[in-house]
Order: structure tokens, then sequence, then C-alpha cells
């Protein structure tokens, strides 16, 4: 993954073997991209390469993620149940997201048809920033399978790591793991998501 923001915007994540290439994901969005980092910079946001991502940060707290896909690239708020989304725009990760997080764009142009309100949300998320708000923390009750509380228990690190996520996250690998027909299947789909946990992501995130 890169390291160096610049790369993001002239390469691509790293995170593929498209890299560099021009069928990079990153690079069939780049006017959209661009038109985002504008943004985000003109609001007096730090700029940082976060999980192969640019990330805009206010102070020491992150504000703004940006991403691409194949079918679209996206801006994504960390905080975002703060948000009030007058427009209706934001959209959930997916069906076991509590929060709906994040704006996608589907076209190139669509951040600059966008930009008042792309801006109104950016400043209203570094509104909250700015005074220290935080959401209200929301209690979800769940059963951990057995397999994964055993390898909590073993990995201090995995545990602090797991209990870090949002619930909606800690979600995401309850119902994976659940799905797993046998214990030795789970074990290993446990395995297979450390890296994940340990980045803050969800079962579902790339």
């Amino acid at each position: 993954m890169i390291t160096n923001i610049a790369d993001y915007f002239t390469k691509g994540c790293g995170r593929c073997k498209y890299f560099a290439t021009p069928d990079c994901k990153v690079l069939k969005w780049a006017m959209g991209l661009a038109d985002l980092r504008v943004i985000c910079r003109e609001l007096d946001l730090t700029e940082t390469a976060k999980w192969g991502h640019p990330c805009y940060m206010r102070g020491k707290r992150n504000v703004v993620i940006i991403g691409s896909f194949r079918d679209d690239f996206r801006l994504t708020f960390f905080k975002a149940a703060l948000m009030k989304d007058p427009e209706g725009i934001l959209i959930k990760k997916g069906p076991n997201t509590q929060t709906a997080d994040m704006i996608i764009f589907t076209r190139n142009d669509d951040v600059a048809r966008m930009e008042k309100v792309v801006r109104s949300y950016i400043e209203e998320a570094i509104g909250y920033a700015d005074s220290g708000i935080e959401p209200p923390k929301v209690k979800v009750e769940f059963e951990l399978p057995g397999e994964l509380v055993e390898a909590l228990d073993d990995d201090p690190k995995l545990a602090e790591a797991f209990h870090q996520l949002t619930p909606g996250r800690q979600r995401s690998y309850v119902i994976n793991l659940s799905s797993a027909k046998t214990s030795k299947t789970r074990s290993a789909r446990i395995l297979k998501f450390r890296d994940k946990i340990m980045l803050g992501k969800g079962a579902l995130e790339r």
C-alpha cells in the first residue's frame, strides 16, 4: 500500500496488481478524486495516507477518507453518526452497518456538480472535530462465537483492536463466523481476518 499521498493520485493505492497501470481503478476516477482532494485541502484539512487511501484530518481526528472502486468512488465520514444528512445522500456500506457514512459518486463530474453540498457536509464534520463532539455510544448485544472468544483471550493485541471496532464492524465478524458450519472453518476465518481487525476494518471491507 502507498504511504506517499502523492502516489495515490498518480499511481493508485498499491493494494492490487493494477498499481501504476492504465487499469488502476484510482486512475479511472482521477478527475473526480482530484476535485475531492481540492475541496478537502481548501477546507484546511491535513492530508495523509492511511490504509492506502487519502485521509483528511483536523488535528489528531480523522474527518473523511477517500476511496475508489471499479464502479464508483467514495467520500466516507468518520463519526458519521453525528451527521444530519439534510440532503439524504449518505449511504450505508452494507446491510450490517448501523450508520450511513459515505457519499458515492458514479461519474467523474459528480463532485463538481455537487460541490456546494459536499463542502457543507465536510464543514459540518469539521465542526464536530473542532468541538471534540463524539457520537453517542450505542450498546449492541450479540454473542461472540466461542472460537472468537478463545482467539481474543489468546491474543491481547487482537482483543484490543476488536473491542475498538464499531459495533457494526464487530457484528460483521460475528455474522460471518456464525455462518460457518464447523469450528475448524471459524478458526480459519479468524486467522484470515486478523489483519483486517488490526486495521480497524469490518469483515466486508477491502
